[in-house]
Formats: C-alpha cells, sequence, structure tokens
C-alpha cells in the first residue's frame, strides 16, 4: 500500500448518502440508492449510509401495511443485494421488512454480495407529528434473532456491530432517527462494545431550528462515545402533504464536523469524510473512564458480523481538515475565542501565584516574542490585583549578539507598560566567566560554541534569581511549549528556570497571535499596542552569537520551522500518532501554501509550504530531541497553567517519561516508512 493512501495510515473514508425518494416505488429507490453507492466505491469509501425507510420512503403513511408494497421492498432489497458484489462499501440502507409477523423499520447492512444483518429501529416515535406504532413494531427483545430474505439468511435484532477483518478499527454500529433522542441510546452501547463508527438512517421531518437540535445530538453523542457518527436523513421526494424535509447529512468525529452538506436539495447529494479510527482508539485507551463506563453499564451481548473491504492502495486524497497550525485555529471567531482563554489562563494562573507569594516580580525582556508576551500577562495581572505596575522589576540583559532592534523593542515595551525598567550588560561578567574557565574568547579568539551561548544564558538566569533574593519578588518564565518540547532552554541556571512560568502551557506558533490580539482587543494603549505590533516582526533568534556583518543568529535554521515542529508537538503530545501517520498528515497541511485557510493576521508573504522530504528531515530532529534529549528538562521544569487542550508537557500532568528514554523506535519507523522524496 503506497504511503500516500489514506488507508495505510489508519483512516477510512465515510460517506453520508441522502437520495431522491419516489414515494411507495422501492425499485426506483433502489436504483437511486445504487447510484449513489457506485459514486462511493469509485471515491474509495468503506462505509455508505442512507437515510430511513429509503427503499420505501418514510412519509408513506399505512402503504407500510401494504403487502404489494412490501413484497416490492424485498425485490429491491435483492437486487441491492447482488449489485453489492462489484461493490466496495458497506451499505446501511433504511427499509420496512416483515419479520415474524410484524413490519419492522430497518436498517439493511449489504456488502459484497452479502446481506450482513438487519437492525431494526427501538424506540418508534408516536407523538405530534409521528404515527410509527401504527405500523412498525419496535426492535427491543430481538436480539439474537435471525432472519431470510433474497435467499440468504442474516442475523436480526439491534445487537449486532459489523467489522472490517482486513481494517483494523473500522466497526460500525447501526441505529434509526428517533434512537438517538432519547437518554441512553442504542449508540451509546454500541460504541462501549467496541463501534467506532456509529450510523443513523434517519427520516426526520425539519421545523425552524430543528437542524441545529440534530447538530448538537450528533456532535455530542461523538464525544461521549469517542467515535464517528454519521447522519443521513431524507430530503427531496418525501410527501410534503403536512410535513417538510431538508436532507441534512453530516459526518462527526469525537465532537468535530468533519462533513455537512447544503440542505434542501433538489436532488440526491453524498457527502465523504476520511474519519481517523487511529485517533478513536487511542482516545479510547487513553481515556480509561471510557472502558470503566463499560463495565458498569449493563447491555446486551453483541454480535459481530465480519466482512472483507479490501481497502484502497492508491493515493485518494484526504477529505478532512487539516489545520496547519493545530494549536492555532484559522476560523476568525474560534481564534479569538481561543486567544481570550488563553490570555486569561496565564493571567489568572499568574495572579493566584502572586496571592501567595505577595512579593515582586522579577522578568527578563529581550525583545522578544516570549519575554513579551509574559510581561504583557505581568502587567494585565498585576492591573487587575490593583497594584502598581511598578512592582514588575524589568530587566534587559544585553549580551554579544543582542542586536540594536530587539535593545530598543525592550526598552520601548517596559516604558510603555510603566514598569520598573532596568539595563544590565552581561558582557564583562561572561568575559570574566570565559577567562576563568579558560575559554579561547577570554584570550580574545572568535570562539561561539556552546559554553560562550550558556555562559550568557546562564548569567542572566542568575542575575534574575539574585534580584529577586534582592528585592523580595519571584522570577517570572518566559520559555514556551515549543522550546521545551524540543529542549531548546539552558538547563537549571538558564531560561529552563523560573519561579513559575506562564509560558511553559503555550506553543510558539500560538505566542504571536496571543501577542496580535492583546494589540487588537485593546488590552493596554495605543503605546503598548505600536511597540507590540513592531515585535510581532523580530526574528526568532537567541541572539548569543554576535552577527559580525552575518545574518542574524536563527533559531529555525536549527531545530526547524516552528510551524513544523508545532504541528508534529501537536500530534505526538495529544495523540501519540506513529512518525509515518504525523509525516502523512504533516504533508497534507503545508505541501501547497495557497490550499486551505490561515489563521487571521497571518502575514500573505510568510506562508511557507514544505514537501515531503524537508517534512521528513525536520520531524527527524524533532523525534531525535523530544524522545532522546530533552526529557530530563521537561522532567524538572517550573510550575505553569496549562493553557491548549494539545496538551503540556509537565511532568505533573499531561506527559511523563523517563529522562534517560531513547529515541531509536520512532526514529526507526519514520526512516522505514516515510520515504525521501
Amino acid at each position: 500500500m503506497t504511503f500516500a493512501s489514506l488507508y495505510r495510515h489508519g483512516f477510512a473514508r465515510i460517506a453520508a448518502c441522502t437520495t431522491r425518494c419516489t414515494l411507495a416505488d422501492p425499485g426506483a429507490n433502489a436504483e437511486a440508492v445504487l447510484a449513489a453507492a457506485r459514486e462511493c466505491h469509485e471515491a474509495g469509501a468503506a462505509v455508505a449510509v442512507f437515510p430511513e425507510l429509503a427503499l420505501s420512503g418514510y412519509s408513506i403513511d399505512d402503504l407500510h401495511l401494504q403487502d404489494t408494497l412490501l413484497d416490492a421492498v424485498e425485490e429491491a432489497a435483492a437486487r441491492l443485494i447482488s449489485e453489492s458484489a462489484s461493490l466496495r462499501p458497506l451499505l446501511l440502507v433504511g427499509a420496512p421488512l416483515r419479520h415474524a409477523g410484524r413490519v419492522y423499520n430497518t436498517a439493511l447492512a449489504i456488502q459484497g454480495g452479502r446481506l450482513l444483518g438487519v437492525v431494526p429501529k427501538q424506540h418508534l416515535p408516536n407523538y405530534r407529528e409521528f404515527y410509527e406504532r401504527r405500523y412498525f413494531a419496535s426492535g427491543a427483545g430481538t436480539e439474537g434473532g435471525r432472519i431470510r430474505l433474497a435467499g440468504q439468511e442474516a442475523p436480526f435484532g439491534p445487537d449486532q456491530l459489523f467489522a472490517a477483518e482486513d481494517l483494523p478499527g473500522l466497526i460500525v454500529h447501526a441505529e434509526i432517527c428517533e434512537d438517538l433522542w432519547v437518554p441512553m441510546p442504542p449508540s451509546a452501547r454500541g460504541a462501549l462494545a467496541g463501534a467506532a463508527v456509529l450510523a443513523n438512517l434517519s427520516a426526520s421531518n425539519i421545523t425552524v431550528g430543528k437542524a441545529d437540535t440534530r447538530r448538537l445530538l450528533c456532535q455530542s453523542q461523538s464525544a461521549r462515545c469517542l467515535a464517528v457518527y454519521v447522519y443521513a436523513a431524507a430530503g427531496t421526494g418525501e410527501s410534503t402533504t403536512d410535513l417538510a424535509w431538508d436532507g441534512q447529512v453530516s459526518i462527526f468525529e469525537n465532537g468535530l464536523i468533519l462533513a455537512e452538506s447544503e440542505r434542501f436539495p433538489s436532488e440526491g447529494q453524498t457527502v465523504f469524510a476520511d474519519v481517523d479510527l487511529d485517533l478513536l482508539r487511542q482516545e479510547r485507551a487513553r481515556q480509561g473512564t471510557f472502558d470503566d463506563n463499560r463495565r458498569i453499564v449493563e447491555g446486551t451481548a453483541f454480535r459481530t458480523v465480519t466482512f472483507h473491504l479490501d481497502p484502497p492502495t492508491q493515493d485518494l486524497g484526504l477529505r478532512r481538515p487539516v489545520e496547519r497550525f493545530p494549536f492555532v485555529p484559522a476560523d476568525p471567531a474560534r481564534l479569538h475565542q481561543d486567544c481570550y482563554e488563553a490570555y486569561n489562563i496565564q493571567v489568572s494562573g499568574l495572579i493566584q501565584r502572586l496571592r501567595a507569594t505577595k512579593g515582586r516580580i522579577v522578568i527578563g525582556v529581550s525583545g522578544g516574542l516570549d519575554s513579551t508576551q509574559a510581561l504583557i500577562v505581568a502587567a494585565k495581572a498585576m492591573d487587575l490585583l490593583g497594584r502598581p505596575r511598578t512592582d514588575i522589576l524589568a530587566f534587559t540583559m544585553p549580551g554579544f549578539g543582542t542586536s540594536e532592534g530587539t535593545r530598543t523593542n525592550a526598552h520601548a515595551l517596559m516604558e510603555s507598560l510603566g514598569v520598573t525598567a532596568q539595563e544590565l550588560d552581561i558582557r564583562p561578567a561572561a568575559t570574566q566567566m570565559l577567562k576563568d574557565l579558560g575559554h579561547p574568547f577570554g584570550r580574545g579568539e572568535p570562539v561561539y560554541d556552546v559554553t560562550f551561548e550558556n555562559v550568557q544564558a546562564g548569567l542572566r538566569t542568575d542575575y534574575l534569581f539574585r534580584a529577586a533574593n534582592h528585592h523580595g519578588g519571584m522570577v517570572l518564565g518566559t520559555g514556551d511549549l515549543s522550546e521545551l518540547a524540543l529542549g531548546w532552554c539552558t538547563y537549571g541556571v538558564g531560561d529552563q528556570m523560573s519561579h513559575y512560568n506562564v509560558n511553559s502551557g503555550v506553543p510558539k506558533t500560538l505566542i504571536q497571535h496571543l501577542i496580535r490580539w492583546v494589540v487588537s482587543s485593546r488590552q493596554f494603549d495605543d503605546a503598548v499596542g505600536a511597540t507590540l505590533t513592531s515585535i510581532l516582526g523580530t526574528e526568532i533568534s537567541p541572539e548569543l552569537v554576535p552577527a559580525e556583518g552575518q545574518a542574524l543568529q536563527s533559531t529555525e535554521q536549527k531545530i526547524g520551522p516552528y510551524a513544523l515542529q508545532d504541528f508534529h508537538l501537536f500530534y505526538t503530545l495529544r495523540y501519540g500518532f506513529r512518525p509515518s501517520k504525523i509525516a502523512f498528515l504533516a504533508w497534507h497541511a503545508w505541501h501547497d501554501a495557497s490550499r486551505g485557510r490561515w489563521p487571521a493576521g497571518f502575514p500573505e508573504d510568510a506562508r511557507p509550504q514544505y514537501d515531503l522530504r524537508i517534512i521528513r528531515h525536520w520531524l527527524e530532529v524533532f523525534l531525535a530531541r523530544y524522545f532522546g534529549f530533552s526529557q530530563f528538562k521537561r522532567s524538572a521544569m517550573p510550575n505553569g497553567p496549562k493553557v491548549s487542550g494539545g496538551g503540556s508537557l509537565s511532568p505533573r500532568g499531561d506527559w511523563r517519561a523517563p529522562s534517560d528514554g531513547t529515541a531509536t523506535a520512532w526514529l526507526e519507523e519514520l526512516r522505514r516508512n516515510v520515504p525521501t522524496e
């Protein structure tokens, strides 16, 4: 199977279909279902879900009890079963069927020329506009049953799961319309029994506001069940004698909307989404309460019916949104909300710590993004506590590589915020320490090695801690989540250490948007806003090595673009994906800068793209540093609030790992499964 195939990486393509209904004409309806099923097959889908009573029409009332109609339904079902032999997808199609002396509202599970099973609706609405008990029997109590249809015998009952034997994790449960609207939907028990894809065959009529209710139910069910929820409702062609129909079809995954159709179509329509079966499996394993719930909930034992899918091996693309910046949503409203929450999480965390320590804040200000964000958090915390900003003791500490631009920005920011500002030149002390160590630079030689860099980083932190002693304060850390992931921080006496770090849960790619949000939401006056805007254009650099006529020292040239490394971090930390899958997702997110959305305010002239070779290279760097080098720094990191749902690296929280671990397994998986071109 090619690297580019979505099925190689734990995805499955799912379809939600609504077809044009021809009332009480099962032959015509079967043809419409087959046309959509062929489209799903050509698109590489594994599952296709159709509306409730799709073979007869939902709104035919007493015609559901006519033998002529029911005979025609059985003939149409036989045709579907026969012609499915050349089709890949598992088809879930609604039909009224006679069984054991009653008529049932059922879902037919059909695949590869087989009738896999028949699932009856359990909860029959009989209120307001609904009158289903007039025609149908409830499927409750039919567990363990069998039915004969189209010359085949198959399981009958609500106690069925349908599992692909050649695609791990593709286990499907079906329920019908009203089954979702009850306090304990059958799909909840199906999920606890192992189903990852929950299908709802629906004919729900439309009234004002009802679409939002359906969406809320489906979305929340997918989140509670850590599952995919596929909803397909009847649309055009249903009788409008007393009701109307909107043909809403949608696909949800673990609380997210992956695909949704236009409503009120003039013809049938299909939406596709590539659902992540690995993600669901990981989430269920990680969230132990899911399985705990299974152990205490009494339920019917499910029968599992297997089928052979033969998933496509070629490149089908990827039909799901993949954010370039998983920590930074592209939707402007969501980005605004995330920035509001992230900033206030930082501020409220610092307020609580200040109430406990009752001292002042000591902070180093470089003029870069991280220290800027920490300083504006500190200023807001002081404002909300009713304390003067002069209780913030801010030090800018130029070293051998400090540029005039960052130094100027640091002074402008401290002045505009009204904090107590001081410049402390570390170069004399650094030179003396290098002399004492016998370092070549101490003899005047231009040797800029790691010792040269860390002497400066260590002195800065040493001065800050001693200033905190001297003034009765605490050192506020500025290092971010991305730096902790990559170990890009000086251990102990450097920027890895502080008394409290408000940035420890904030990835680098989010910080620039937080600063933009602070400006746009006018958290401070215009003078502060102007300085913040200037800082946003600053190259990310440790500024520890003199430029000497060369380009400024660049962090990203050393450890990789933060845009990519934050992407790798998110899927490693949040979901524990294999490196090959992360590379596959990164390629889809980053290989073409002109495709997909960018976060609001992201400069158009700074929108890169990365091919698979570059992604593989920087992912290798990430894995080596994250798993094989950096954990000892994270194991001793100071306190700081978790900010992003993507996770934190605190050893007291989301991430606990040995400081002496290795990256061998991850690097081998990457090198074995990700091509170099």
